[in-house]
C-alpha cells in the first residue's frame, strides 16, 4: 500500500513537468506564433496553384504544406540557437526558451535534427529536381541565422530562403522551371525583404547596441522609401505573373487589395514606432492571403 501511495503521488508531478517541457519545445519552434508559417506558406500556395493551372496534385499539396510547417519550425530552432547569446539583451526576444535557458543548446540541436529527418522523409516521394532544389533551400534556411553577424542585408537572404519554395513547387508539379517561376520567385524575394525590413525596424535600437546587422540599420532614414520600392517591385512582379499566367479580373482585384495593404503598411511605419512597425509586419499575412485569394477565385470561376 505504501508503494502505491508513493507512485500515485509521483505521477501528477511528472505529468505537468512533461507538459512544461513540450510547451517549451513548441515555443522554441514558434508554434505559438503562426505568423511565420503563413508568410512562408503563401508563396508556396501561389506557386502550386499557378504551376498546376489551378489544380495542384493532392499529394504534392500535402507534402508542401507539411514541409512548410517543418522547415519553419526547424528554421526557428536554428535561429534561436544562433542568437542564444544575443536574445537575452533584446526586449522582444528575452523570453525565448534558449535565451532564458529553459531549453539547453543540446536539446535545441536534437530537436533540429528530428525536424531535419522529417523534412528529408517528406522529399522521398518527390522527383529528383525538387529534391535537389530542396537541399539548396535547406542550406539557405540553416545558414541565414548566422549571416546577421557580418552581412548587412540578411533580410534579402531570408527572402531567398522564404521564396525558394516557388521553384520547388514548379519543379514538383511540372518537372520544369519556366520563366514565370523565376518571376514569381523574384517577386517573393522583394516582398519578403520588404516585410522583414519592417520587422527589423522593431528591434533596430537593440540591434545597434548588440552589433546585429539588419537592412533597417543599413537603410537608416531611407528605410521607408526603400521598403516602398520593394513593395512596388513585388507588386510589379506579381502583375507580370498575372500576365504570363493569363489570370483575370479576380486576380487583378486581389493585387489592388494587396497594393492598398502596402499603402496602409507605409502609413503604419511613418513614425517608425516599434509597435506600429510590428502591426505593419503582421499585416503582410493579409497581403499574402489577398494574392492567393485572387489566384484561387480566378481558377475557380474559369469557364
Amino acid at each position: 500500500m505504501g508503494n502505491r501511495t508513493e507512485i500515485g503521488q509521483g505521477e501528477p508531478a511528472a505529468i505537468p513537468a512533461w507538459r512544461s517541457r513540450l510547451r517549451e519545445y513548441m515555443r522554441l519552434m514558434r508554434l505559438d506564433r503562426p505568423i511565420g508559417i503563413w508568410l512562408l506558406l503563401w508563396p508556396v500556395l501561389w506557386a502550386l496553384w499557378i504551376s498546376a493551372n489551378g489544380h495542384p496534385d493532392e499529394k504534392i499539396f500535402v507534402l508542401f504544406v507539411i514541409g512548410t510547417f517543418v522547415m519553419r519550425s526547424a528554421g526557428c530552432v536554428m535561429n534561436d540557437f544562433a542568437d542564444r547569446e544575443f536574445d537575452p539583451h533584446v526586449r522582444r526576444t528575452a523570453d525565448r526558451p534558449l535565451a532564458k535557458q529553459s531549453v539547453s543548446p543540446a536539446e535545441a540541436l536534437a530537436l533540429f535534427g528530428v525536424l531535419g529527418i522529417i523534412a528529408l522523409a517528406l522529399l522521398i516521394p518527390l522527383n529528383r529536381p525538387t529534391q535537389v532544389l530542396a537541399l539548396i533551400g535547406g542550406v539557405l534556411a540553416v545558414t541565414y541565422p548566422f549571416l546577421k553577424r557580418f552581412f548587412a542585408l540578411p533580410q534579402a537572404y531570408l527572402g531567398l530562403a522564404f521564396s525558394w519554395s516557388v521553384p520547388m513547387a514548379f519543379a514538383a508539379q511540372t518537372g520544369e522551371l519556366p520563366p514565370i517561376a523565376w518571376v514569381l520567385f523574384v517577386a517573393g524575394v522583394m516582398w519578403t525583404t520588404a516585410y522583414d525590413t519592417i520587422y527589423a525596424m522593431v528591434d533596430r535600437e537593440d540591434d545597434l547596441v548588440i552589433g546585429i546587422r539588419s537592412s533597417a540599420i543599413l537603410f537608416g532614414r531611407a528605410d521607408r522609401g526603400i521598403i516602398a520600392l520593394l513593395q512596388a517591385g513585388a507588386l510589379g512582379g506579381l502583375a507580370l505573373v498575372g500576365h504570363l499566367a493569363h489570370l483575370g479580373r479576380w486576380y487583378w482585384a486581389s493585387l489592388a487589395v494587396a497594393g492598398a495593404l502596402a499603402i496602409y503598411q507605409q502609413y503604419l511605419i511613418r513614425g517608425r514606432n516599434p509597435s506600429d512597425c510590428f502591426r505593419a509586419f503582421l499585416n503582410n499575412n493579409l497581403f499574402g492571403l489577398s494574392v492567393f485569394g485572387g489566384i484561387l477565385l480566378d481558377y475557380l470561376f474559369r469557364a
